[in-house]
């Protein structure tokens, strides 16, 4: 009995391989806490959290900039730690507690000290790079609470800005550490 070529096209089709392709084209339901709030959604198991964020949820403050974890626009907290969102999949972090940019303001929309300081020292200009930094400056803040300079300014080189030199940005994350500094001194 011959094999006919239609015969091989259809075994080819249905090859590990392509059960494989099927699997990964298959919605998937995810549950997670951003900014506080409850949400769910469907996805392919590929897309990343930073896709997730911004198609699925509208929130677009999260920024793709390199799309390989490098250049920090991408940073949110995951459970309280700064991560890339460009290089983590929206499946991973199923039932986790998110937190973005747009999750920094109060309850009233006042901004938080963070963002008060950039506004104030001028540390942004283009905005992109913007929500990465904050991200990171609260991320650092948390766990350096009484930072020297070269401490900031080593903690900040992980988000690349190609506007500001960095000199407004060091200058507004060193003025929320001596106020949060000064908070705790009062608080004794």
């Amino acid at each position: 009995m011959s094999h006919s070529m239609h015969d091989t096209m259809n075994d080819a089709a249905s090859s590990p391989h392509d059960e494989l392709l099927d699997n990964a084209n298959q919605l998937v339901e995810i549950s997670l806490t951003v900014n506080g709030r409850a949400v769910s959604g469907h996805c392919e198991p590929r897309k990343l959290l930073v896709d997730f964020l911004r198609e699925d949820l509208a929130l677009t403050g999260t920024h793709a900039g390199c799309e390989h974890g490098l250049c920090g626009a991408c940073t949110i907290h995951i459970d309280g730690q700064a991560a890339r969102s460009c290089t983590t999949l929206a499946v991973q972090v199923d039932g986790s507690r998110i937190t973005t940019i747009e999750g920094l303001a109060d309850k009233d929309n006042r901004l938080h000290p963070l963002q008060q300081a950039f506004h104030e020292h001028h540390a942004l200009q283009c905005g992109f790079c913007t929500p990465g930094m904050l991200m990171t400056a609260l991320d650092f803040l948390d766990s350096v609470p009484d930072p020297d300079e070269a401490q900031i300014r080593d903690a900040m080189s992980a988000v690349i800005c190609r506007c500001t030199g960095y000199q407004g940005i060091v200058a507004a994350v060193t003025a929320v550490a001596q106020q949060m500094s000064n908070d705790r001194r009062n608080t004794r």
